[in-house]
């Protein structure tokens, strides 16, 4: 039996890696165990960060304190700012990676922190004893002991790879899968079901004719964290290229060798991201599809073919390939495939990500039934504030859907559970112009404050924008940089800081803000007010042990509904799905009866 800790977090990936970081950094003995540690936030599908909505969830984990952002901002090797052409609310800043970099810097921060132990061992079983979680046991035999356990497993939940019709147990390409813990985990009374996901073949950069291609240039880089003191890596262009009608028509062709469209993959795929053959046949008047090519990083040869996810069989696969324009000698380095793998209902969970079988035990990441980097280190983030709140017995970290897209994203899978991989849209918020990706430190950076994880002098910058940008919005003269410069100067005055954090790159960020809050002033308080009926419905709060199965006047399906979720609050049982209106009324007119007993 090995020494106790705080929190056991399983599984490395960027959920884990989130999460032991803030468990540790607020001051718990926690333990990270990975499968390989060589892999630690692997990027195991697209090297980038970022992109449509999830942007939007990296910058709210960099506000409250996490490592994400710093990260990408350490390996990005192109950066875009997508959706320019629209409104705020939906731009979207994206970073390609390398991947390498992003994995050992990653690996260092965890090695580097103290209060964290890194461990490589597969954990087979959890130990639960009347209903609350105890610690885990690995494949060596070794008992590990904790007040928490978080597990992040990814697609490692007996995971199958899926490459035509061959098929073997494997956690990703070239690693073990995990079989006992899902043993482990249907024992306590865990319903489990079977996702899928894939990935594009790697080829070698030597054999691409990028004459044939369309150049990608990226844009002066950004950095992601607003802790950030720049990018510092080369930018490397990405290319565009197409497919044609001959890769439908080998597609088309060799159909039946696809594990998909066989039966030998019984998982759901994500919709948002098909499979090329899915295209070809959901799109079948479609004579051609973009695809992207993108660096795996500086120091290797390797381009991800975006667009061109398959799990047909090699030799189908290098004639797809081939078919390709510019990539018609292109050499294949590793195969694309698809994976299969387990995963728990959402419906499970608290808003905590606590889970309701058992006591102290969190899930985080794709073992929640989400897909992307982004996604998953949201989760791992909250699962370990949650964890340390747990053992410290204080009130839980819950953010809302009016604070947040971390808050969208939690309130989403408890509530509604999944029935495909889950992705972030903006289309999911319906404060979307409230929660930017601009403002989310005025956002959230208090809470990160409040849990220690924001460095003091950082903390004390960013009041001094906020104050800047109150008293810019609150001032009746027309915005303009003269404007910013006077009140900037006034505040540099009354700063009791020896160093100078009124700079030019301060001025700029207060003249963003200021001028998105001045343009869309009429619109933003139209949102104010809708959140205001929004907290009003959350703020009816459902007692924890209400009996559902009393109410009269609602169906059998809706009572149903109703206990497989059990809602804290009025609002969320109205985002339960098949829960109408009415269903609401009769629920309130119960509750208030319940309410007024003794």
């Amino acid at each position: 039996m090995a020494k106790p800790y705080d929190v056991i977090v399983v599984g490395a990936g960027h959920a884990g890696c989130e999460a032991a970081l803030v468990a540790s950094r607020m001051g718990k003995k926690t333990l990270l165990f990975t499968i390989n540690l060589d892999n630690i936030a692997q990027m195991s599908c697209n090297p980038a960060i970022g992109g449509l909505a999830k942007s939007h969830i990296v910058k709210e984990i960099d506000a409250l304190g996490g490592e994400m952002a710093k990260n990408t901002d350490k390996a990005c090797i192109q950066f875009r700012m997508l959706n320019k052409s629209k409104g705020p609310a939906v731009w979207a800043p994206r970073a390609q990676a390398d991947k390498k970099i992003y994995q050992f810097e990653m690996k260092k921060v965890i090695e580097q922190q103290p209060g964290l132990d890194l461990k490589q061992d597969l954990v087979e079983e959890i130990i639960v004893k009347k209903g609350k979680i105890q610690g885990v046991i690995t494949q060596t035999g070794v008992t590990y002991r904790a007040k928490t356990v978080i597990l992040t497993a990814g697609t490692f939940l007996q995971g199958r790879v899926h490459i035509g019709l061959k098929s073997y147990s494997a956690g990703r390409s070239g690693e073990i899968a995990s079989i006992n813990l899902s043993k482990s985990l249907a024992k306590e009374g865990f319903t489990l079901g079977r996702l899928k996901t894939g990935t594009p073949a790697r080829i070698n950069k030597n054999s691409i004719n990028f004459k044939k291609m369309d150049m990608q240039n990226g844009e002066k880089p950004i950095p992601f964290s607003f802790f950030s003191d720049g990018i510092n890596l080369p930018q490397v262009p990405c290319y565009v290229t197409y497919t044609t009608k001959h890769t439908k028509d080998i597609i088309k062709r060799n159909l039946r060798r696809s594990p998909l469209y066989s039966g030998l993959i019984v998982g759901v795929g994500p919709r948002y991201c098909p499979s090329i053959e899915d295209k070809i046949v959901r799109f079948s008047d479609k004579d051609k599809h973009q695809i992207f090519l993108e660096p795996e990083g500086l120091n290797t040869e390797e381009y991800y073919v975006n667009g061109a996810s398959t799990s047909l069989p090699e030799d189908v696969q290098e004639k797809i390939i081939h078919s390709i324009i510019g990539l018609e000698d292109a050499y294949i380095m590793r195969p694309a495939y698809a994976i299969e793998y387990d995963f728990i209902n959402p419906t499970h969970l608290k808003s905590t990500l606590e889970t309701k079988i058992v006591k102290n035990l969190f899930f985080a990441g794709q073992i929640n039934g989400t897909s992307g980097y982004e996604e998953a280190a949201a989760q791992g983030f909250v699962a370990g504030v949650n964890a340390v709140f747990s053992i410290d017995k204080k009130d839980p970290f819950i953010l809302d859907r009016s604070e947040a897209y971390i808050g969208v994203l939690v309130d989403d899978l408890v509530t509604k559970g999944v029935t495909e991989p889950y992705r972030m849209f903006t289309s999911r918020a319906e404060y979307r112009l409230l929660l930017r990706q601009d403002n989310a430190d005025l956002r959230l950076m208090d809470y990160g404050d409040k849990f220690g994880l924001i460095d003091k002098d950082a903390y004390k910058r960013f009041c001094k924008k906020r104050d800047a940008i109150t008293l810019v919005i609150n001032d009746k003269k027309p915005l303009t940089r003269e404007m910013i410069h006077a009140v900037c100067e006034t505040l540099r005055k009354e700063s009791k800081s020896k160093k100078n954090i009124i700079d030019s790159a301060f001025i700029a960020e207060v003249y963003e803000q200021a001028e998105i809050q001045k343009k869309y002033e009429g619109y933003i308080q139209k949102q104010e007010v809708q959140i205001q009926k929004f907290k009003r419905l959350e703020n009816k709060q459902i007692p924890p042990d209400f009996k559902f199965s009393k109410i009269k006047g609602l169906k059998i399906e809706s009572i149903e509904k109703l206990m497989a979720v059990h809602p804290t609050s009025i609002g969320q049982a109205s985002r339960i799905s098949g829960i109408t209106p009415a269903d609401i009324s009769v629920l309130l007119v119960w509750l208030e009866r319940c309410l007024r007993q003794p």
